[in-house]
């Protein structure tokens, strides 16, 4: 069984990962939001204009946004049939959460010209805090490898300091062709992390 890896709730802003890359998405497009825990990323989604599809198996906290521009879908990732995520999204967005057999059914949910925007746990975490089970953090470029069959428009994996000591990975990709990238302000740059084994000298 995968463990959810949710900064703690003290982090309520909207990543800035995904602030950086959320102009890629089409204005007004059809968005998922996986794993959306309380709801960080969904208020942000729908204050942009959006129309959000908030999953999680907690729905607890996202029933509050429930309404006309955005849906609210219980659902538990690991273990239901993963076709329910549905297709045709503008833009997916991830953020600590990591379910292996799940990321092909993230790429298939992308409409061509959508967005992926992912964002988790990486290895060297432990050193840190929770998640520290290496089967619930990426691998050095994990993500560039899941993700291989869509243009890659950004990727960093690395230490960040906020909003808590972390090691993370975070990508972002189109399903198609590149285009224009966004401003780059306000991006919290971690230091490169290489975890790749070193030969004896």
């Amino acid at each position: 069984m995968q463990e959810s890896m949710r900064l703690p709730e003290a982090s309520t802003a909207p990543s800035v990962w995904v602030n950086r890359f959320l102009p890629l998405i089409k204005p007004g497009g059809r968005v998922l939001d996986i794993a959306a825990g309380h709801g960080r990323h969904v208020r942000l989604l729908r204050d942009c204009g959006f129309s959000v599809c908030a999953v999680d198996r907690d729905v607890t906290a996202l029933v509050a946004f429930a309404g006309q521009c955005c849906e609210v879908r219980w659902m538990d990732l690991e273990t239901d049939d993963r076709s329910q995520l549905g297709d045709d999204y503008d833009g997916v967005v991830v953020t600590n959460y990591l379910h292996r057999p799940l990321l092909p059914a993230i790429a298939r949910a992308l409409a061509p010209g959508g967005v992926l925007i992912y964002e988790t746990f990486a290895r060297g975490n432990e050193r840190f805090g929770p998640p520290r089970n290496p089967d619930f953090l990426l691998r050095p470029g994990e993500l560039l490898e899941a993700f291989g069959g869509l243009t890659i428009v950004a990727f960093e994996q690395g230490e960040v300091s906020a909003p808590r000591p972390a090691v993370i990975q975070r990508l972002t990709a189109v399903l198609g062709p590149m285009g224009p990238l966004p401003q780059a302000e306000g991006l919290d740059i971690g230091r490169f992390v290489d975890d790749t084994p070193k030969s004896a000298e």
